[in-house]
């Protein structure tokens, strides 16, 4: 069957300024906003991210080795503040019928090798999460997961007894997370939704990495993990380049499980900036710009306002974080950080010197830029929790046999059902310039007189754009009824 045209293509004539690219479809425009999404994302709560970040300051050295030490005086160290996360996520689960399933995964980590180890002997790591189950059968095996990690450090990565606050590394990050669970759990999802605490990453991403590799073992379908690390918007007296409306979301370039051959067809095809983390990123700054606020003039975003920015690199420079240990197992992971760090609240013993504070304390915290940036998680989560699932065999269907001519300045896209797709999902194709960093254009698959052969999961969708591939990179997304769109799917050479 074919889609009924309600947009046909007109040719451009006498007009040079005019391109193929800019011929048919519109400028991208934001989702409509969902009522539900926007009335949980209003429960998060700056009062509430203070009460967290103080909670976890207060348990002095949140170490990763101070699990295995005897002698810390009661209510400190790394292991009551993962029973504290643990209650957490127990009493948001009380508050709605007991919805979350809540999980302590707790394990060894043996001793790191040579001489910079930071883990000398086995130690107990806990990893604590909670999972909302999707209510669609057929695609609660989908899930979208959030992640802070609740250890700290001061100077020396060893010590497990002195002042090592780590309000903004990492009780930030805990803090969306816990905060995304109150929000969202109000709500059901088709999709299932993840929001987890891990240890160790001062020590060597092990927490992250044992529970990525547990995801990879158990075939956990992960379509995205929102790594939050260091979101705590720092507030230092003076500091003039700060931009409390503006978080960065490092995503990889190329995938890091990929082989050396789809790392060449990737380079050829010049996809090096369209793997799943960076379509994850883009679709989270397509939440961004229906629900974490439009700009009030056109440089600047109102008070309230988020601006995501994409950074395209996998993480800060010669650094890295838990998304790290997502992306090596094959999942979309990208990391949320705030858009300037400052050094001497980073990784430092407390104390004044010449003046100056070090250390990183709750009073360097902007409790209302964490809340920002954990309703851009909530958003981007439920988006896609309730969006469609991705469309899969996304091809340009070359022949076989083809003749180079003129039909080449014309573009064919095929693609199929995504696995528990629903009956009524439909589709946008979306496309940028190759050196644009966001999809810039979109037309609805039916405007475009989409043709589908076969049923349900067995469909077959195809499109012809008078568009030359030549020029732009496209994607397919898959859309639901009201607005909610997955991340965008870009098409390769198919037979």
């Amino acid at each position: 069957m074919a889609f009924v045209s309600t947009c046909p293509v007109s040719a451009f004539s006498g007009d040079a300024a005019h391109r193929d690219l800019d011929a048919i479809g519109a400028p991208i425009q934001p989702m409509p906003a969902d009522p539900h999404i926007a009335h949980a994302l209003a429960r998060i709560s700056p009062a509430q991210i203070h009460r967290i970040i103080a909670t976890l300051v207060s348990f002095r050295n949140r170490s990763t080795l101070s699990s295995m030490v005897k002698n810390l005086p009661p209510g400190t160290g790394v292991t009551a503040a993962a029973d504290w996360i643990y209650g957490q996520f127990q009493a948001i689960s009380a508050q709605c019928d007991s919805c979350l399933e809540v999980h302590r995964d707790t394990f060894t980590q043996a001793p790191g090798t040579g001489p910079h180890a930071r883990i000398t002997e086995p130690t107990t790591l806990t990893d604590v999460y909670a999972i909302l189950r999707g209510t669609d059968p057929r695609q609660s095996a989908r899930m979208l997961l959030v992640t802070g990690h609740y250890d700290s450090r001061d100077t020396d990565v060893m010590d497990v007894h002195g002042f090592a606050p780590g309000a903004n590394d990492d009780a930030s990050g805990v803090a969306v997370s816990l905060e995304c669970a109150r929000a969202l759990s109000k709500l059901r999802f088709p999709a299932t939704l993840v929001f987890v605490a891990v240890a160790g990453e001062e020590q060597g991403l092990y927490g992250s990495r044992h529970l990525a590799q547990e995801a990879k073992q158990q075939d956990w379908q992960l379509e995205g993990v929102l790594n939050n690390d260091i979101v705590g918007g720092n507030r230092t007296p003076g500091d003039k380049f700060q931009d409390e409306h503006a978080v960065r979301i490092y995503s990889e370039p190329v995938p890091a499980a990929a082989t050396p051959e789809q790392i060449r067809r990737i380079l050829m095809l010049g996809y090096d900036s369209d793997s799943p983390s960076r379509e994850l990123a883009r679709a989270a700054t397509e939440a961004a710009r229906t629900y974490t606020g439009a700009p009030a003039t056109s440089s600047r975003p109102v008070a309230s306002g988020l601006e995501p920015v994409l950074e395209f690199r996998a993480d800060r420079f010669l650094r890295g974080g838990d998304h790290f240990s997502f992306n090596q197992q094959g999942f979309a992971a990208v990391r949320f950080s705030e858009w300037r760090e400052d050094f001497d609240h980073q990784h430092q013993n407390v104390r004044v010197e010449d003046g100056v504070q070090y250390g990183d304390l709750l009073q360097f915290v902007d409790f209302s830029y964490v809340a920002r940036v954990a309703r851009l998680n909530a958003a981007t989560m439920a988006v896609l929790a309730d969006a469609p699932p991705p469309p899969v065999h996304v091809i340009y269907p070359f022949p076989k046999v083809f003749v180079f001519n003129n039909s080449l300045n014309s573009t064919t896209i095929q693609w199929q059902p995504g696995p528990g797709t629903p009956a009524d999902t439909r589709y946008e194709i979306v496309w940028r310039p190759t050196a644009a960093a966001n999809w810039t254009r979109a037309i609805p698959a039916q405007k475009a007189e989409a043709k589908m052969t076969g049923q349900g999961q067995d469909a077959t969708y195809s499109v012809t754009l008078p568009i030359s591939k030549d020029n732009v990179i496209f994607g397919v997304m898959a859309v639901d009824p009201q607005g909610h769109r997955s991340p965008a799917v870009v098409p390769w050479p198919g037979r």
